[in-house]
């Protein structure tokens, strides 16, 4: 599309674009969050690179950063690591080439750093895109993680030793078994949306011991138990939820879990 620009987001315009489509600072206690956490690990190699339609605005991101400072538990390091790539706010711009163009802008960045390769977390549904996308850009599926996520990776170099998954996640599952726990971590700003709303039905409608445990820096993450990375809903030991969900969500979840 000829009108379409990638931009490149920087602690100083950040700001002015928003992210995810979070814009208003004043309303969204996540975006501001989000914003905290994009210029705490901007230095250390975050990028969110942005395309914008005169037409249309901003319609789609992509977001990326070494792998050692993944938010989510694999290991990755000497790659770039994708954690978040969609496109198309509006109908009219989805299939357009949108996420190919972001990709492509990642695959080059890694290229100009000298590093192995680009690396990202799949799944079919919510929250994460599916493989076709990097299938078709020559990555290919190096791990998996239950119940259905993947783990791909494209190699500049095939010897290059490939990422993986923490192995250690059911092991750390077990520190989970009391109650509902809800781990979060501002990598994701959706991630503070309906939590306040899950807690207060938990601990009011089903006298549940509740705990809510931000995860502060990658290396949190890294240890979740789910590989997602960034949100976690636990209930004595068994995950119920890999990805943010709403209170309604929760409830339809609990009613079914406690009889």
């Amino acid at each position: 599309m000829d009108d379409i620009k990638v931009i490149d987001l920087n602690p100083d315009n950040i700001s002015d674009y928003g992210v995810c489509g979070y814009k208003d600072l004043k309303k969204h206690v996540e975006l501001r969050k989000k914003i905290d956490w994009f210029q705490e690990y901007y230095p250390k190699g975050l990028r969110i690179k942005i395309v914008v339609s005169k037409k249309g605005g901003y319609q789609g991101m992509l977001e990326y950063i070494p792998g050692e400072y993944a938010h989510r538990p694999v290991d990755a390091e000497g790659y770039l690591f994708i954690h978040c790539i969609f496109v198309g706010f509006r109908k009219e711009f989805k299939g357009k080439g949108l996420a190919t163009l972001l990709l492509d802008e990642c695959i080059i960045d890694a290229q100009d750093k000298d590093l192995q390769g680009v690396a990202v977390v799949t799944r079919k549904g919510p929250f994460m895109v599916g493989n076709d996308l990097f299938l078709n850009k020559g990555f290919e599926v190096v791990d998996s993680a239950k119940p259905d996520f993947d783990l791909l990776v494209k190699k500049f170099d095939a010897k290059s030793e490939n990422p993986k998954f923490r192995r250690d996640m059911d092991k750390s599952l077990k520190e989970y078994s009391d109650g509902l726990t809800i781990l979060r971590s501002v990598q994701c700003p959706y991630t503070e949306k309906n939590v306040k709303g899950i807690i207060e039905s938990a601990q009011n409608k089903y006298k549940l011991k509740t705990t809510l445990i931000d995860l502060n820096d990658a290396h949190d993450v890294q240890n979740s138990p789910c590989p997602f990375g960034s949100f976690c809903l636990i209930y004595n030991g068994e995950i119920l939820s890999y990805h943010p969900i709403s209170k309604t969500r929760f409830e339809n979840i609990m009613k079914k879990m406690i009889k």
